[in-house]
């Protein structure tokens, strides 16, 4: 097992009418902004409930937070803050919402040009306002985590940034506020987390078995309640293990002390900033191909998740690599999430632009590794024709 540090200063409060809860979770005497995405939030009436819980304090919104968070929508956000004299901000939806609110407390004190946070990775964020989130959408596990992607319109670009200093003080998470969610929703969500931990799974063996069962229990289960989530929307149960196992994914925990591969992220930040595909489009498109390809430096960890994941042991090592390669294919398109370029009407012309991108952003050496290359990109990206 590799050295590494974990904390994790998020608190999680879990569980139905748990909204209520933020009168004692945010400072009495706080002006708090709270922030959004489009109107389901107030169609729902989860806009109603955090006012009301809020009670006397100060409270503001800013809302229009898009699906994948721009920089130009942020910045409007960030001089809300300055002009209001906002000190609390509070993300209310999914992990768009809560990226771009991460974004905006580290962005208003921010000694200099901002896009530079996004830049330059956090690098150099000294400090942040603090924020909380109620989170509606189980997907990027961004409630429990200091990581955050903001896209630039301008520039096509998308970025991620980590600070320690932008972990959310809370995180209030109700099953219940699911129920009313789009089933494209519901399945990218459960595409996005089950890409989230393989990511920090399918890498090589280093003798971290707890880490390994975690992440396969975390596979299996969102293999299991993924399906369940969208056959029966108002499940309670079904709702707050999906969840659970999304916050689960990318808390930091399952990935301390491994080797971690982030190229098929890399990959599909640059086909949603060209040509606008949901993040989970993405990834259910690249992981695939990714697989096929790196299958040597990964096989070893291959051959453990054919057998422990998807309980394939039967035939030669190849025929149960490709077995758990085409499980993962179908798991994405049981869920209505399509797996190939094609189906978004992406060509094989479209390559070209999206490996110069990656190369433009400085992602030439992806991978555990740091040997997937633009080459490889390059093959993994025709191979998802």
């Amino acid at each position: 097992m590799l050295n590494f540090d974990y904390v994790n200063p998020t608190r999680i409060v879990f569980g139905e009418g748990s909204i209520a809860r933020l009168d004692e979770l945010v400072p009495a005497d706080a002006r708090v902004l709270v922030l959004y995405g489009g109107g389901s939030a107030e169609r729902n009436g989860t806009l109603a409930e955090v006012k009301a819980a809020l009670g006397a304090r100060s409270v503001h919104r800013f809302g229009g937070i898009e699906p994948n968070p721009t920089y130009e929508t942020l910045m409007n956000a960030v001089a809300q803050v300055r002009r209001d004299n906002i000190d609390f901000l509070l993300a209310v939806g999914g992990g768009s919402v809560i990226d771009g609110t991460k974004f905006v407390v580290a962005a208003v004190g921010y000694e200099g040009e901002p896009w530079e946070i996004m830049e330059t990775h956090g690098k150099h964020v000294a400090g942040a306002l603090p924020m909380g989130c109620v989170l509606t959408l189980p997907a990027t596990g961004s409630e429990m985590n200091c990581f955050s992607v903001v896209t630039r319109k301008a520039i096509q670009a998308k970025f991620g940034f980590s600070s320690p200093h932008v972990f959310p003080r809370f995180s209030v998470l109700d099953p219940v506020k699911t129920y009313t969610l789009p089933p494209r929703q519901i399945a990218n969500g459960a595409v996005d987390a089950f890409v989230h931990v393989m990511e920090q799974y399918m890498t090589y063996p280093a003798n971290a078995p707890v880490q390994d069962r975690y992440a396969e229990g975390l596979l299996q289960t969102l293999i299991e309640v993924g399906p369940q989530a969208l056959a029966t929307p108002q499940d309670y149960a079904v709702r707050a293990n999906l969840m659970w196992a999304a916050t689960q994914a990318l808390n930091g925990l399952i990935g301390a002390g491994v080797p971690q591969d982030w190229a098929t992220h890399m990959i599909g930040h640059e086909l949603t900033a060209l040509h606008g595909l949901d993040h989970a489009q993405t990834l259910a498109v690249v992981l695939p191909s990714l697989l096929q390809d790196r299958r040597a430096p990964k096989r070893a960890k291959l051959l453990q998740y054919a057998a422990r994941v998807w309980n394939i042991h039967d035939g030669s090592e190849d025929a149960r690599i490709d077995a758990a390669i085409a499980r993962t294919r179908a798991f994405f398109e049981s869920l209505g999430v399509k797996t190939r370029l094609s189906d978004y009407g992406i060509g094989a012309d479209a390559i070209d632009r999206i490996v110069a991108q990656l190369e433009a952003h400085g992602m030439t050496a992806l991978g555990e590794h740091g040997d997937t290359d633009l080459a490889t990109s390059r093959r993994i990206l025709e191979a998802s024709l």
